[in-house]
């Protein structure tokens, strides 16, 4: 039985491998530079606030650096991740409100729990699902998105260049099966402070 699982999960390690990478650039802003519709200052200036935000987190306490994601888009900060207790979470969310620059704190860190396997499984199955299916769709830059997934609850990160594209970046996380909410973060080209001329 145990073997079994552990095949299991090193398929779905392997299919995740296989269905799509969420690219972090260059800069590690979560999205490819060459498609990437913010201004190269822009995409700079996310990029420094991330290393800004990783250095407080790595000074406030060494296990954030793993047990915290942080993303940045347009000055816009993203938080998911699992802690220790909710004292940790509002630490976290002062750090980055820290950050110079930051235009909004978006904090969706978990309490940490014991660690459920088939739980974790499901959780990556479903964020392989989701990759597959946005690249598979051709209405879809999938490239320009990142993909979490907590118990059943995705959370998607990125730019579109229309609203129907955001659209169907929805639409795609709804109809994968066992999904409990689809939680997004996704800005129009139109929304950013500085775009590609």
């Amino acid at each position: 039985m145990k073997i079994k699982k552990i095949i299991i999960l090193f398929i779905f390690v392997t299919i995740s491998g296989c269905v799509g990478y969420s690219s972090t650039g260059v800069l590690g802003t979560g999205v490819s530079i060459a498609l990437d519709p913010r201004s190269l200052g822009t995409q700079i200036d996310d990029s420094i606030m991330q290393q800004n935000l990783r250095a407080k987190l790595l000074s406030e306490e060494k296990s954030y650096i793993i047990s915290v994601k942080t993303k940045i888009l347009d000055g816009r900060i993203f938080l998911t991740g699992k802690v220790n207790s909710v004292e940790d979470k509002l630490k976290i969310t002062k750090l980055a409100w820290e950050i110079r620059g930051a235009r909004s704190v978006n904090n969706d860190l978990q309490i940490k729990e014991d660690f459920d396997f088939k739980r974790s499984a499901k959780d990556l199955l479903i964020t392989s699902q989701l990759r597959a299916a946005m690249i598979g769709n051709k209405k879809i830059k999938s490239v320009n998105y990142n993909i979490d997934t907590y118990k059943k609850k995705i959370y998607i990160y990125g730019i579109a260049q229309t609203k129907i594209e955001r659209d169907e970046v929805i639409k795609e996380a709804k109809q994968i099966l066992d999904v409990k909410d689809v939680v997004t973060s996704i800005f129009l080209v139109d929304d950013l402070r500085v775009v590609k001329k």
